[in-house]
């Protein structure tokens, strides 16, 4: 993709210069002839330098609002901690900007959420979220198979995003007032995503979900490192059913740390009524 009026690669920002930003982010746009990197932002400048040094030369920040005015980039990919997506993806689209923003969740909540969508559509910008499971061989191999009518009826399905003993020790993935909240948007939000997207996003009829704190308040060490449990205040495992106004529902099973077999469980599984030849 490059800009509508010239063949000169349209020009990314980056807001939140943390892991998932150099992994995810300025790694891949630093493989793409059509994309360039100018400029990073972070509250941390030194973050943000040590982003900017790895991938070129991208100026440095640590204000969006005066990145975007002094920057004017076309595109910016929203990294910032949860808490601050809905400001920082506004802000950007009323720049006039194309926004990437990073899930787990969209926003705080479904209101900031709608806000950013509608603020999207009013600027005539693309605001895309990273739901990337939606785009794996398997999904789409099985929502094709579902759209073609081959498996009938399905009328249960299960999301599984489950880890034995991996609660994140870095970052603010325990922290509910940055992050929002443990499992469900960190992980369990892709299989619920990935499920929804394989179903055709079923009208929802009613939501039913318990959480639970049960190991994530103990100190204990997993496969992603120490974590300091007076601090933990987000759910460690949470279990949930979704019913559909056709009939059918969704169970969920999410969790940073839980007493399964495995170490990590990702999938989406169905029961089908196969329909009649």
């Amino acid at each position: 993709m490059k800009s509508a009026m010239t063949s000169s690669p349209l020009r990314v920002a980056i807001i939140g210069a943390g892991q998932v930003a150099d992994k995810v982010h300025a790694s891949y746009y630093c493989t793409r002839n059509d994309l360039e990197l100018v400029a990073v932002c972070d509250s941390r400048l030194s973050q943000a330098q040590a982003l900017a040094e790895k991938y070129g030369n991208a100026s440095l920040w640590d204000d969006p609002q005066a990145m975007l005015l002094a920057v004017k980039p076309d595109v910016v990919s929203v990294c910032s901690p949860n808490r601050f997506h809905y400001e920082h993806t506004l802000m950007a689209l009323e720049a006039g900007c194309h926004v990437m923003c990073e899930i787990k969740p969209p926003a705080m909540t479904a209101e900031q959420a709608r806000e950013m969508c509608d603020t999207a559509r009013k600027q005539g910008k693309v605001l895309a979220y990273d739901f990337h499971h939606r785009f794996a061989f398997d999904t789409q191999q099985l929502r094709e198979q579902v759209t073609n009518g081959v498996l009938g009826e399905i009328y249960v399905t299960t999301a599984r995003a489950l880890r034995r003993s991996g609660v994140p020790g870095w970052g603010v993935f325990t922290n509910k007032e940055l992050q929002g909240g443990g499992p469900l948007i960190d992980i369990g939000i892709h299989m619920l995503d990935a499920a929804m997207y394989v179903l055709g996003f079923p009208a929802v009829k009613s939501v039913n979900a318990h959480s639970f704190q049960k190991i994530g308040t103990q100190k204990s060490c997993g496969q992603f490192g120490e974590w300091d449990p007076a601090t933990y205040s987000v759910e460690d495992s949470l279990f949930g059913t979704i019913e559909f106004h056709n009939g059918g529902i969704l169970w969920l099973e999410t969790s940073f740390a839980l007493n399964i077999r495995e170490q990590s469980i990702m999938n989406v599984s169905c029961f089908w009524c196969p329909p009649l030849w």
